[in-house]
């Protein structure tokens, strides 16, 4: 068909069941369409109807009716895309051969209506095996026998003619054709609505993928306001503290300053009316007029009366702004606090939660090789001759530790130094450990790979890629369980490499161990669980 409408038309036109061209279509309430003999197969032997593709259920069976508008358009498409029963012309017209109707297995001969007519009258005739028209008359033949391939073999899945059973297929599960054809319908049809309803678990599962990333998503972009709401709020704080404490200590200057003014003015004059006692004294002091002297006032013979000036001081009152400072102070120590608080997950601050950790040779993959003191593990060629227990790996090369942990903190560093990949985290003690795994939270994973020298990623739900400086060559692992966190550091540049927040542990946590193929000698140095040597700040 020239037409590039043709393929998508024709998924349109297919019953999602038996996925063939619509046959008398019918419509169910909700809207979707079947052939009404698949529906009617899937509702067999079941006391609940529901829809085959979005599983709605129906309080009764509804009464179904033929969707004509759907079945001409079925049948104009088989029309015109040539899809319809083939061109098979009768084998006794003459010049003009009329398109046959059917075809004899016995005789074997295809048929038009006009030379059909002695199969349907005659009785011996009436008893041959008639099929709708094909071509390839030969494959419904025994090419042995000659004979209709009417039977079929369940021995040796294969259509046999009725002269085979006495032969070969002697003493074999023989049944008639049309029942071993109704079985496989019935099995596709069986295989289909299952097909659909894994179809709709993994968009479910997408769905619950997208909105576990959306609800991380939105998570991070509250904890971001909410860390910049807080230290906005502190440097508003701060800045207001400085603003006050800039006033107040401009406010003292000034009355530091006015009240030197008024001390000046009062010492000038002081001064002043000091001079002119000094100038009346050394005036009586050269006179010689003794009565005179005498009859002055009696106060110059004294000290004069003046302000005691050595206790007065031009300091200003600095109790209002020792009071600012202490509130800056104090409020730079919430800041450090809080920025301690923040950091807390920092190396320096994690490797004092280090613990003393053990590979446990039960749950070791038989390819894996662990050293006698349990801190190195590496891949073998050769699969190890172990005993099978329900804790051992059997298809992922990884294994666990013997000490896990239901609580608090704990913290510990590999050396992967030389590998081009590489697993490590930890897991929850339930997990699948038997057959192929999918690293991921939701499977009880919580992990970091290396694979390919360089591509760092993160085992979430959807893998995280991870762009990282510098290859580490020791690697450290925090787990703080009772805040759900799970993360990880490279130990010899003291950096942050990606952390699980926000998870919930409800059993006991093992850190978990893949050193992962040798890739012809390129991968194969040890993981190395090595001694936690704390740097200095």
């Amino acid at each position: 068909m020239a037409s590039s409408s043709g393929p998508a038309l024709n998924e349109e036109l297919q019953c999602s069941i038996c996925l063939e061209l619509f046959t008398d279509p019918v419509t169910t309430p909700c809207g979707h369409n079947f052939c009404r003999s698949c529906l009617s197969k899937c509702w067999t032997d079941t006391q609940t109807c529901f829809c085959p593709l979005c599983k709605d259920k129906f309080s009764r069976r509804p009464d179904l009716k033929i969707n004509t508008t759907l079945r001409d358009v079925v049948q104009h498409f088989k029309e015109k895309l040539n899809l319809g029963e083939p061109e098979v012309f009768c084998d006794f017209c003459g010049e003009r051969k009329q398109k046959a109707v059917k075809t004899c297995l016995t005789c074997p001969s295809s048929y038009c209506e006009t030379h059909l007519e002695p199969h349907l009258s005659v009785p011996r005739l009436k008893k041959h095996k008639l099929i709708n028209a094909v071509e390839n008359l030969e494959d419904y033949i025994c090419q042995k026998h000659e004979r209709p391939l009417e039977l079929f073999c369940r021995d040796d899945q294969t259509c046999v003619c009725l002269f085979c059973t006495e032969g070969e297929h002697r003493n074999h599960n023989i049944v008639p054709i049309e029942e071993e054809s109704q079985k496989k319908k019935n099995q596709l049809v069986q295989n289909q609505i299952d097909v659909h309803q894994m179809i709709q678990d993994r968009m479910k599962k997408i769905q619950e993928i997208k909105h576990s990333v959306e609800l991380r998503k939105r998570n991070t972009e509250v904890e971001k306001s909410s860390s910049v709401e807080l230290f906005t709020d502190l440097i508003r704080s701060i800045e207001r503290c400085q603003s006050e404490l800039m006033k107040m200590m401009e406010k003292q200057q000034k009355a530091a300053e006015k009240r030197a003014e008024d001390l000046i003015k009062e010492l000038e004059q002081e001064i002043t009316e000091l001079k002119r006692r000094n100038t009346e004294i050394e005036q009586l002091s050269h006179t010689d007029d003794h009565l005179h002297l005498i009859q002055m006032n009696l106060s110059l013979y004294s000290h004069p009366h003046t302000k005691n000036w050595t206790e007065i001081r031009i300091d200003s009152d600095v109790s209002n702004v020792n009071s600012l400072i202490r509130a800056l102070t104090e409020l730079r120590k919430t800041q450090e606090t809080l920025n301690e608080k923040l950091s807390q997950t920092g190396l320096t601050f994690v490797q004092k939660f280090a613990v003393d950790v053990t590979l446990d040779p039960d749950t070791a993959d038989p390819y894996l090789i662990l050293s006698d003191d349990g801190k190195q593990v590496s891949y073998g060629d050769i699969k190890q001759d172990v005993p099978e227990n329900p804790k051992r790996f059997d298809e992922s090369l990884c294994a666990l530790s013997k000490q896990g942990f239901s609580s608090g903190r704990f913290y510990y560093e590999v050396q992967v130094k030389g590998k081009t990949d590489w697993a490590l985290g930890v897991v929850r003690e339930s997990i699948d450990r038997k057959g192929e795994i999918w690293l991921s939270p939701e499977n009880g994973f919580w992990s970091v790979i290396l694979r390919n020298e360089d591509h760092y990623k993160a085992c979430e739900s959807l893998p995280v890629s991870l762009s990282l400086r510098e290859n580490p060559e020791k690697v450290g692992v925090f787990v703080d369980y009772e805040e759900g966190l799970v993360s990880f550091y490279d130990v010899e540049s003291r950096s942050h490499i990606y952390s699980f927040t926000g998870q919930t542990f409800t059993e006991k946590l093992y850190p978990y161990f893949s050193p992962y193929l040798n890739n012809e000698g390129e991968n194969s140095n040890p993981l190395i669980i090595t001694p936690v040597s704390p740097l200095l700040a």
